[in-house]
């Protein structure tokens, strides 16, 4: 069973950026995409980048403003935030994603971004 743990978030003005990191328990990044996802409160959890053997993909709102990437060695997984919006306030968990392109671990408690000014 994969543990996933979430760190980085915090408060940070709009326009500002934040790293974010996903330590796995195990090795899981050599057979298995990744993905990050956010919920904002009242919102469903949506998923807004992903990286697998094919490549890195991104929802609309975040494309050109987030960058994931992975370090198989470390089994981490991260997600550099640039130029962020109020409206990128939200919990945001990883997750592993199968061949489905389901999330298939248990959630970890996720790491709270804010952006306010």
């Amino acid at each position: 069973q994969v543990q996933l743990v979430e760190s980085g978030g915090g408060l940070v003005q709009p326009g500002g950026s934040l790293r974010l990191s996903c330590a796995a328990s195990i090795n899981i990044f050599w057979l298995n995409a990744m993905g990050w996802y956010r919920q904002a409160p009242g919102n469903q959890r949506e998923l807004v980048a992903s990286i697998s053997d094919g490549g890195s993909n991104y929802a609309d709102s975040v494309k050109g403003r987030f960058t994931i990437s992975r370090d198989n060695a470390k089994n981490m997984v991260y997600l550099q935030m640039n130029s962020l919006k109020p409206e990128d306030t939200a919990v945001y968990y990883c997750n592993v994603i199968n061949t489905k392109g389901s999330p298939v671990a248990s959630w970890g408690q996720g790491t709270q971004v804010t952006v306010s000014s």
